[in-house]
């Protein structure tokens, strides 16, 4: 019993000691930077992996490199045309510089956040319907080198933004079919004339061999009679070119 009493003033600085070191260590794993401050000064970047710290006197904020998929939320825009649409996308970007997303900005996520939808509303407001609807590739690769720039300087990169959602009214939506509609026509009829336009040439074509051969006019007549004949039909009344019997009524006549 007393050589117990003896140990305890040993067994305390032992604890006191074991505590201090526990809480000096820090593992840090490999997507993840830790910022240290001490007596609120920056001295550097720690990790990954393990290092120690001065506890009381150092301060270290973690902060995840890995990419980070933000769903920007629908925002009411009007286009350059006047049309009121909802449009939402999603952005992915990442942290580069852990010491300056903790230094030069409050909340690099809140700060990317606001600044992706703002963008979003100020680039789709200077672009038609239309130019919204079928070059999307533009505008995202317009969003981002936005984006990019802004939040170089907070140790942020953003790698790629795409436009997700397009809600348009439901007047607008029936114009664009209408005008779908209208533009299809348009190429039947298009098609159909150039159609036109290349039978008559090769009619024309056609015309000039037979007006030089008459002969090749009456195999013409034959090959006809001859897919007339084919189909089934009970009596078929056709005139005789008087070209075809010309011959024989000339040798007659001699």
């Amino acid at each position: 019993m007393f050589e117990l009493i003896n140990f305890i003033p040993l067994i305390f600085p032992v604890v006191l000691f074991v505590m201090f070191i526990a809480s000096a260590v820090r593992i840090l794993p490999e997507y993840e930077r830790g910022v240290l401050f001490r007596l609120g000064r920056m001295i550097g970047v720690r990790g990954p992996g393990l290092f120690f710290i001065i506890p009381g006197v150092d301060r270290l904020v973690r902060v995840s490199l890995r990419t980070v998929a933000f769903e920007v939320p629908p925002q009411d825009v009007i286009t350059h045309d006047n049309v009121t649409v909802k449009v939402s996308a999603v952005i992915y970007f990442r942290v580069i510089g852990p010491d300056k997303a903790i230094i030069e900005v409050e909340d690099y996520l809140y700060a990317t956040s606001q600044l992706s939808q703002t963008t979003l509303r100020s680039v789709l407001g200077q672009v038609d319907l239309d130019e919204l609807l079928s070059n999307r590739e533009k505008i995202n690769q317009q969003l981002q080198e936005i984006l990019d720039r802004h939040t170089g300087p907070w140790g942020v990169k953003v790698a790629n933004v795409e436009v997700k959602n397009i809600d348009i009214p439901q007047e607008m939506q029936r114009a664009i079919a209408k005008q779908a509609e209208a533009e299809r026509e348009r190429r039947a009829k298009v098609i159909h004339a150039e159609g036109e336009l290349q039978a008559s040439v090769k009619l024309a074509e056609a015309a000039k061999v037979l007006a030089v051969e008459p002969t090749s006019l009456q195999l013409r007549y034959l090959q006809t009679l001859t897919e007339i004949a084919a189909e089934k039909n009970s009596t078929t009344i056709f005139p005789v070119p008087i070209d075809l019997i010309s011959m024989f009524l000339e040798k007659r006549e001699k």
